[in-house]
């Protein structure tokens, strides 16, 4: 079985396009067709569903797919046998909720830099509806999300974090101290809260909905942390998460409120699709990612 027509099929699969993987590879598209034909005859099956312009893995193709990264792996991995696996010039393309950007890459792009001077990141922030969509199109190689755990057997967990969030208010507020809030009691209070449909904000109101409670902000941001600097200035409430919030609240300028029947807990994922091809670029961002806490 050849090495290359298994590649072939793994970056078609990913890409799921003819055309894109003979453009990544650096074949002509009638060669990328030839290879995955030959494929198919050898394997006896029909790796791929051809509608049209666009190609999708049949059932079996899926069940190939895993056989074949694995083979292509085992085979790297014997040819790297006794020698440091390289990692080649790359750019790898990271999907992460906004809240996220300042510790995971801001914070250790330093550090990042200093370990993979050969790697590039291109960074999308959106929420995690349109995060998980440009993982299944292949548009990211990986995204990092903070919202409910993500349970889906389309996807591989490759690091996990799970984080408490609160309702913050001045160290000045009447409200700081206070012990046993309803939430009722905030409800009149002025809120700073990053936009409707982002992850905890979305978790807050979906709570919220089901005592029939709704909160309507003053202002929608979204930077949480600048969020908390307007709260710590006496400018109203807001609902974040313990990391972005705990700086504050060691330096005595903000309070935790505590509310006992309002508790959430936000995951931070590192996320990548379980069809995904492994390269040695991509694991070393994954090993980088994964050793970050962002919540010590």
């Amino acid at each position: 079985m050849d090495l290359r027509n298994l590649n072939t099929f793994i970056q078609t699969a990913e890409l799921n396009s003819f055309t894109r993987a003979a453009e990544k590879l650096g074949y002509s598209q009638p060669t990328i067709s030839f290879q995955i034909k030959q494929l198919e005859q050898e394997l006896g099956v029909q790796l791929f569903e051809r509608i049209g312009h666009t190609v999708s893995l049949t059932q079996k193709g899926r069940e190939i797919l895993s056989y074949a990264q694995r083979i292509v792996q085992l085979s790297d991995e014997m040819s790297n046998s006794g020698k440091t696996e390289e990692i080649p010039a790359d750019t790898l393309h990271i999907g992460m909720a906004e809240s996220l950007c300042q510790m995971l890459i801001i914070d250790e792009f330093s550090s990042f830099r200093q370990n993979y001077p050969q790697l590039s990141l291109c960074v999308t922030t959106a929420s995690t509806e349109d995060l998980l969509k440009l993982l299944d199109h292949n548009e990211v190689d990986l995204i990092c999300t903070m919202d409910h755990h993500l349970y889906d057997i389309n996807y591989q967990i490759i690091s996990e974090e799970k984080i408490p969030a609160h309702f913050i208010c001045s160290a000045s507020h009447p409200l700081a101290h206070k012990q046993n809030l309803d939430i009722k009691e905030l409800l009149n209070e002025p809120f700073m809260l990053t936009e409707k449909g982002m992850s905890y904000r979305r978790m807050m109101d979906e709570q919220l909905a089901k005592h029939s409670l709704e909160i309507i902000p003053v202002l929608e941001f979204s930077n949480p942390s600048q969020i908390t600097q307007l709260v710590e200035n006496g400018q109203g409430l807001s609902f974040l998460p313990d990391y972005v919030t705990k700086p504050f609240l060691e330096k005595g300028t903000i309070c935790y409120l505590d509310v006992p029947e309002f508790q959430i807990d936000v995951w931070k994922q590192i996320v990548v699709h379980r069809d995904k091809w492994m390269s040695a670029s991509l694991k070393a961002v994954l090993n980088h990612l994964s050793q970050i806490q962002v919540y010590r």
